[in-house]
């Protein structure tokens, strides 16, 4: 690869993969994997660090897809993908979930396309101040009209909520975020005449807070919300708390040894290292 070493790549992909081979003759696969996906568009975040980039290149994407198909695995809607996992008897690496934050309007453009090919199913997450009948901008970008979303709706696409704003809930009070927790689903509730069922935490989760953490979870089940994908890196074994399901970041860095290696379980231990660190920069108590 061209560029500044990538450390999370080199480590997944020269040492991790390499010990878990030797000492996994059989890696599980009862693990629900989801995907975190953004932007699917041409474009140059070259100024942006690999890990944190949004945009996964149309090729790319449909790289990945096409990794899926030839290996018999499924690209699911969340709703799909839990209600498998949780059934007994269904193996984990038979299926993904593919989510898509923000509701950029390329994924109608495309996105869409490349799933209908595959017969797959996704899920995309609204911030609904930023959708209305015209395309409206979120970071300089379109996103998806409602006359798209229903559009996307008949095809299979499952819609979640991202909020109202996209604001930073971790700064908000009780009232302001149970607003933009219950006003987001019921307004998308209303145009498409269907239960909203997920919410995608936006930004960055604030694991290292489990009183917020907890009081989320709470408001979340108060508004009727099935479950909660976060940023938190990792795949989910059995037993994970709904209101809290990780997720693998995908992007245009992603080549085909990286987002093999992340579906096989190999980038979990990114997420344990960032978990380790949160805890250690919380504040302690002392007597």
């Amino acid at each position: 690869m061209n560029g500044p070493v990538r450390y999370d790549r080199a480590i997944t992909v020269g040492l991790v993969r390499s010990v878990r081979r030797i000492f996994l003759s059989r890696p599980g696969n009862h693990a629900l994997t989801i995907l975190m996906y953004h932007s699917v568009s041409d474009g140059n975040e070259d100024h942006v660090p690999p890990y944190y980039r949004v945009r996964t290149h149309p090729a790319v994407f449909a790289q990945h897809m096409q990794w899926l198909r030839e290996n018999n695995i499924r690209g699911v809607t969340l709703r799909e993908g839990l209600a498998n996992h949780t059934r007994a008897g269904t193996p984990g690496a038979r299926q993904v979930v593919l989510t898509f934050d923000d509701g950029f309007g390329d994924f109608m453009t495309a996105a869409f396309p490349i799933l209908s090919q595959h017969g797959f199913g996704a899920t995309v997450f609204l911030a609904t101040a930023f959708v209305g009948n015209q395309p409206r901008l979120f970071k300089q970008k379109e996103c998806l009209t409602w006359c798209d979303i229903r559009e996307l709706h008949k095809g299979g696409i499952e819609f979640g909520s991202h909020t109202v704003n996209h604001p930073q809930l971790h700064d908000l009070d009780r009232s302001q975020i149970r607003a933009e927790l219950l006003t987001s689903k019921s307004m998308i509730e209303q145009e498409l005449g269907n239960e909203v069922f997920s919410f995608s935490y936006p930004y960055a989760f604030p694991s290292g807070d489990p009183l917020f953490v907890n009081e989320l979870s709470i408001l979340l089940g108060e508004a009727a919300y099935g479950c909660q994908v976060t940023t938190e890196v990792g795949r989910n074994h059995p037993g994970v708390q709904p209101f809290r399901l990780k997720r693998l970041p995908v992007n245009a860095c992603d080549d085909h040894e990286l987002f093999t290696a992340k579906l096989a379980g190999d980038y979990d231990w990114l997420g344990r290292a960032q978990g380790v660190l949160k805890q250690c920069r919380r504040p302690h108590l002392h007597p």
